[in-house]
């Protein structure tokens, strides 16, 4: 089955970004692309978000599946197919806009056509959005299309990490699933080696797990998630004493509590505080 919305090139447009067409194939068991270089002249985004298939990219045959993507440039080489034992279930869109190849390019996206999703949902629900605004309106409201279709890109580009020989995936979504118990246990002293644990994998590998799947160390991440508790802390409660919100965030000493916010928000607790609690 299939969706599959054809929307008009627009030329002389403002936007940063539109979308050619955008769709939703499953369970096609004969769907294939082969288009030879020069023949295609937008970018697209292919997302697998189930079952399986395959891309050629020079004399090398990929096995693509769920959580697995692909990105084409305008005039690349394409060829890529479904699995006829198990049919891909794959969300795509074609895009164009002036400023677009320079923006992927500078943040390296240029190296390879193959990226694994660290999380499937935010796109999915983005493509969503996107794939619903086509069919229902159609290029009738194009700003929304423009900004609909940059959040699939900029969602995908947060996502995408390269796809290599040895997956890694299971261990990304176990990194994912514990975020919401570290940011709740965050006040808390940080062992690495019992959340290395908790995601089935060594210290080491937690480390580097951790930083592919948030951009940021662990002990980063647990510091932001200290500085927003704090931040939330000094805003609801203007009568709180800054040692107390220091200790509920983690903190056994004060002096340390107002480096780590100076480092992390630029100003003192107390300046922060009377950002909100001094104006008229």
């Amino acid at each position: 089955m299939r969706l599959h919305v054809a929307l008009p090139t627009l030329t002389g447009h403002p936007y940063f970004c539109l979308p050619e067409s955008v769709g939703w194939y499953w369970d096609e068991q004969d769907h294939l692309v082969d288009r030879p270089v020069d023949t295609w002249q937008t970018f697209s985004i292919h997302v697998i978000v189930g079952g399986k298939g395959y891309l050629e990219e020079g004399q090398e045959t990929r096995l693509l599946q769920k959580g697995d993507a692909f990105l084409y440039y305008p005039h690349q080489e394409q060829k890529y197919y479904t699995s006829k034992e198990e049919p891909w279930s794959v969300r795509w869109v074609h895009f164009y806009g002036k400023e677009v190849f320079s923006f992927l390019n500078e943040r390296g996206f240029r190296t390879s056509p193959l990226w694994t999703m660290k999380q499937l949902k935010p796109w999915e629900e983005a493509h969503e959005e996107l794939l619903n605004e086509s069919s229902e309106h159609n290029f009738l409201n194009v700003p929304r299309l423009s900004g609909l279709t940059y959040w699939v890109m900029a969602e995908f580009m947060n996502q995408a990490i390269p796809l290599t020989a040895s997956r890694s995936t299971e261990a990304l979504d176990r990194i994912h699933q514990l975020l919401p118990e570290m940011r709740r246990r965050s006040a808390e002293p940080f062992i690495l080696e019992e959340w290395a644990g908790e995601a089935k994998v060594s210290p080491y590998y937690f480390c580097k797990l951790f930083k592919k799947a948030t951009s940021m160390t662990p002990s980063t991440f647990m510091t932001t998630c200290r500085m927003q508790t704090a931040k939330q802390l000094l805003l609801e409660h203007s009568d709180w004493p800054v040692h107390r919100i220091a200790e509920l965030t983690g903190y056994t000493t004060i002096s340390y509590f107002h480096k780590k916010f100076q480092d992390h928000e630029g100003m003192t607790p107390l300046q922060f505080r009377s950002l909100f609690w001094n104006r008229g």
